[in-house]
């Protein structure tokens, strides 16, 4: 089988695709997946919150705006360097080979805060480790300062639809967002850009959403697909728990729309079942977070991780890519 890369989807066949039967939908997505990553490797990344909370973006999901009364922290709760990458350490010692941080900012604040993620990053990447920041909005400068650290990807994700995003948040335009896109892809540093489901959005905010990250070109290395946590004193607190099985469609989904990206389970992970979870691998999930906390909302423990991996019959890690996908044939 040769891969299609396409980047001429439209909503419509995107939203065709979401609403096949479900079998139909993993037998297309497996087949996809066992040709872009024969031997059904998985990788562990880790997240950490180096900046938590006193955030001025009104995102209506989350725990760290200023807007909403669930704000965790004062803007001055910062992590310093050090501290940071023992952390990191301690990620790669369980078995993590990605070591994400996140800074609540709207944008990266030169100074001091910046020339300590800089240090961060050279730091991650002198472990071997891959490195990813989610911090806002950047500058050109910023991107390639970050570039020439050894960033390895930023996370800046879309959230959901242009048609649904201003029931989301009204301080930056998704347009903002795209601009930063093309700044991070401009300095070279790899994208990890996703959304979230269960937001109040409807099935074809879902095909739209998908449709902007399909047409990039190259499209995202990294995709991320989440589930909404409601979490208390947001605006969405007390928004339905999201169906399981439409994140599975949703990870099936954006298997087939960009066979080589990395589609990574992620936030929602641990109000689901181990078998949801499984179908989600199937479906063509090949990066999950590991550690008990995402930013500031709970994940899995690292054991039962380990296990639901071993129960799945995945290996862990994605190390030394091109060799594996160069020796390994699909079973």
């Amino acid at each position: 089988m040769t891969l299609c890369i396409r980047h001429d989807w439209t909503t419509e066949e995107i939203q065709t695709l979401l609403e096949l039967p479900l079998m139909e939908l993993l037998w297309r997505a497996q087949t996809v997946h066992r040709e872009a990553n024969p031997g059904y490797h998985v990788q562990l990344a880790s997240l950490l919150s180096v900046k938590t909370g006193g955030c001025e973006e009104d995102c209506a999901y989350c725990s760290q705006s200023i807007h909403n009364s669930s704000d965790i922290t004062a803007f001055e709760a910062q992590m310093q360097v050090e501290p940071v990458l023992q952390r990191a350490h301690a990620a790669k010692e369980a078995g993590a080979d990605r070591f994400c941080m996140g800074w609540a900012w709207r944008e990266i604040r030169d100074g001091a805060p910046f020339e300590a993620m800089l240090e961060m990053v050279r730091g991650v990447r002198g472990m071997g480790m891959e490195a990813c920041v989610t911090a806002g909005m950047l500058t050109d400068q910023q991107a390639k300062r970050l570039a020439d650290a050894g960033l390895t990807a930023y996370n800046h994700n879309l959230d959901t639809s242009p048609e649904h995003y201003d029931r989301i948040i009204s301080t930056r335009t998704y347009q903002e967002r795209l601009e930063t896109l093309q700044r991070v892809r401009n300095a070279g540093v790899t994208l990890c850009c996703g959304g979230i489901i269960g937001m109040g959005e409807t099935l074809r905010d879902r095909a739209s959403m998908l449709q902007v990250l399909a047409s990039m070109t190259p499209h995202p290395e990294s995709v991320p697909v989440n589930g909404l946590v409601a979490v208390e004193g947001t605006k969405l607190e007390d928004q339905a728990p999201f169906e399981p099985l439409e994140l599975v469609r949703m990870v099936a989904t954006a298997r087939i729309l960009m066979p080589r990206a990395r589609v990574r389970l992620s936030a929602g992970r641990a109000s689901m079942s181990r078998e949801a979870q499984i179908l989600c691998l199937q479906a063509g999930a090949d990066s999950i977070f590991y550690g008990d906390v995402l930013l500031t909302t709970g994940n899995p423990d690292v054991e039962a991780d380990r296990q639901l991996l071993a129960d799945a019959g995945v290996t862990a890690n994605w190390q030394n890519e091109e060799a594996s996908a160069a020796s390994c044939s699909p079973p």
